[in-house]
């Protein structure tokens, strides 16, 4: 296959909600430029990007799929990601190494969530931004209400570049030539022809404000507008390649994908202005600096992607980030230190490679077998110092509790899952020892049931799901105080020891009652994340605490790990030893150790004892329509709503709810909004829970205890 100058490539990201056409647009740049000889579909499970089995089952894209197409001399690498909200890491990753993003929008509900958060991405990665309207050619289409509606949201930088003939038509007007582009039925350019009448006005108007708004942005090219009264072609593609790199403007273009309708035209506006690697924003390194692409620097590579493949191996998708890769080449990785010998390199299109001699610097292509990288590694020449910027992957929104079904598969479940980890890091993997559960934290629901699928399939390990265990917390609410002796008496040397405790939220400084006088303070945190505060009050040689504290504070700790009310962990509680007595041959640590546990469960109980649970941060995205349903349901969740602000047609309602009424909102708030909400929630604090739910924990676990 033909190596390609980094001048000559281009890196484009397919962008977009579920729906829009994204792998269409794909398949239709893949068949204007001859790389196929027929569109695929879809919903047949035909097309080049959508290859893997769950894909084919769903008939959606799950994973990000890299296909390249030649067109003007140029290689396009495309990246078609995919629209489901569950999957969202995949385009996180695809946007770290791609130089343009092309937002696929649906011509008959052009902003939707989807494209909101994926313009969220685009906006914190500083790409520039084509927009393509797809589905032109349907019945109904309102293209001024398209334009409205997207620059209500993205602003007056989206900027027209094309207008829709009408219904069933296979022409478009083209503002850059000014002339009517009808496209052929098969592959082949398009058509040109003067512009029908009833769209000269229109279009006339349209291509100077275009004009106008390429020359706002170059002083050189105001003059000559200024001068001459008009701009050429190759003028505004000037124009346009400056802004859309400073993101000051987003060219709008038109397509159907399905009919291949002006993909061949996008395709132009690709090479023509997209900027290339070399003239694209510079990658980032771990230290934030600048690294621009060099064909001549040194020889650097970033992981962005890792795919095992039947047959093949495990893929490493690369783009060369300096420099230039060929097979042979020895690399060190960043990441572990251990070196790496490059085995055959392939320019992808879906799951069919075509190996490569060479991939010049900004290239996008893959490996196999690497031996020890995978995703976020940077693969570099010895010599160089160069650590590029890790992709931030998005923090999980749902959890379940996943076990192995069958007995004795626990370490086949555990190796499956450390390698599907390291294909899709935005897959979380915890081991809860507190609750004794193993978590597997993702995007939502489908993204959980995927993992499922392919435990299943590649690794031959069945896994149950279930709703995980909530870590709620014990404490106290008011000081208490109890005493305890602990005697045991079995022939010889026995078991004695008499603690007094008092315990009290830890809040503020202690208050010394006159009855204590303070010797010693310290204060750790626990194993669960819980501030415990002990207090040593003890006079007049009563304990000999250099000897007996060590036990005191593991029976009061051990105490702690399970609550007197439900089981659950104790924390953020003070802890004074005042008083006591022990005996001379027959206390012991293990004598002290029981004491002070039976003593802190006893005070506890005293103290107005409540249980806590986690309260979560929670933002809610959806269009306006749904707003009053996910109040509503939010209410119904104990939540309480902190604002709520419009982005375009989007409503985000920002409020803080407990996280074990979110254990399955992702899948409600689809339900609620027709698969367009959205939801993110992180840990803000611990509360005091309602007595009613409270006593539901405690009847629950009490009746755990009994069947066990």
């Amino acid at each position: 296959m033909k190596v390609y100058d980094s001048a000559d490539i281009r890196n484009v990201v397919l962008v977009g909600h579920q729906g829009a056409g994204k792998t269409t647009v794909a398949e239709a740049m893949l068949f204007a430029s001859g790389g196929i000889g027929r569109l695929g579909a879809v919903t047949e499970g035909t097309t080049v990007s959508d290859y893997h089995d769950s894909e084919h089952k769903r008939s959606m894209s799950i994973f990000a799929s890299l296909i390249h197409a030649e067109h003007q001399g140029c290689k396009i690498n495309v990246l078609d990601t995919p629209g489901y909200p569950d999957f969202m890491g995949e385009v996180v990753s695809s946007m770290k190494v791609a130089d343009t993003a092309l937002f696929v929008l649906n011509a008959t509900d052009p902003v939707q969530v989807g494209t909101e958060v994926a313009w969220g991405f685009a906006r914190k990665a500083n790409l520039p931004v084509v927009m393509v309207v797809n589905h032109c050619d349907r019945s109904g289409i309102d293209f001024p209400a398209i334009i409205e509606s997207i620059q209500a949201r993205f602003g007056r930088g989206a900027t027209v570049l094309q207008l829709p003939v009408g219904n069933g038509s296979r022409a478009v007007v083209d503002l850059l030539t000014m002339k009517q582009l009808k496209f052929p039925e098969g592959s082949g350019p398009p058509q040109e022809s003067d512009i029908d009448g009833g769209f000269k006005e229109k279009a006339e108007k349209l291509r100077n404000e275009l004009v106008e708004n390429v020359a706002e942005n170059d002083e050189a090219l105001m003059e000559k507008y200024l001068e001459e009264g008009s701009l050429s072609e190759e003028d505004l593609m000037t124009g346009l390649r400056a802004a859309v790199k400073a993101r000051e403007m987003f060219p709008i273009l038109i397509t159907s994908a399905t009919q291949n309708i002006g993909v061949s035209r996008l395709m132009d506006v690709v090479v023509g202005v997209c900027p290339s690697p070399i003239d694209a924003h510079p990658l980032k390194t771990a230290d934030s600096e600048d690294y621009a692409c060099d064909p001549s620097g040194d020889n650097v590579a970033f992981v962005f992607r890792t795919m095992s493949e039947q047959h093949v191996g495990e893929y490493s998708f690369l783009r060369v980030a300096s420099g230039a890769l060929e097979s042979g080449m020895d690399l060190e990785n960043v990441e572990t230190g251990t070196g790496e010998r490059l085995g055959n390199l392939f320019a992808l299109n879906g799951r069919n490679r075509e190996a490569v001699s060479k991939l010049n610097a900004g290239d996008l292509g893959a490996t196999v077998k690497l031996k020890d990288s995978h995703t976020n590694n940077t693969l570099r020449i010895k010599g160089s110092n160069v650590t590029l910027a890790h992709i931030a992957f998005p923090a999980p929104r749902y959890k379940a509790s996943i076990r192995a079904a069958t007995a004795g598969e626990e370490d086949k479940l555990s190796t499956g899952l450390n390698k599907l980890k390291n294909e899709d890091p935005s897959l979380k993997v915890i081991h809860d020892t507190e609750l004794g559960q193993l978590l597997l934290g993702g995007q939502g629901e489908m993204h959980i049931e995927i993992v499922k699928f392919r435990l299943k399939n590649r690794y031959s390990v069945e896994v149950e799901l279930s709703i995980p265990k909530v870590s709620y917390r014990e404490t106290v609410q008011k000081t208490a105080r109890s005493s305890y002796r602990h005697k045991k008496q079995t022939g010889g040397a026995g078991q004695f020891a008499d603690i007094s405790l008092e315990i009290e939220p830890l809040k503020g400084d202690y208050k010394v009652p006159a009855d204590i006088k303070v010797r010693d303070t310290s204060t750790f945190e626990t194993s669960w994340g819980a501030k415990v505060e002990m207090i040593d009050a003890i006079v007049g040689g009563i304990i000999d605490m250099r000897r007996f504290s060590g036990a005191i504070q593991k029976g009061v700790l051990e105490a702690m790990q399970a609550g007197p009310i439900a089981g659950y962990p104790v924390g953020d509680c003070r802890v004074v030893v005042y008083d006591g007595k022990m005996h001379s041959v027959d206390s012991n640590e293990a004598a002290f150790k029981m004491a002070s546990r039976q003593c802190f469960k006893q005070a506890f109980q005293s103290a107005n004892p409540v249980m806590l649970e986690p309260i979560m941060d929670l933002e809610v995205l959806m269009p306006e329509d749904f707003t009053g349903d996910v109040m509503s349901d939010l209410n119904t969740r104990r939540a309480r709503i902190q604002g709520m602000s419009a982005e375009g047609a989007t409503q985000k309602i920002i409020a803080q709810a407990p996280e074990v009424e979110l254990l399955r909102y992702s899948t409600q708030l689809r339900s609620l909004t027709q698969g367009r909400g959205l939801h993110t929630a992180s840990f803000k604090q611990y509360e005091p829970m309602p007595r009613n739910v409270q006593d539901k924990i405690v009847a629950d676990a009490q009746k755990g205890k009994e069947e066990d």
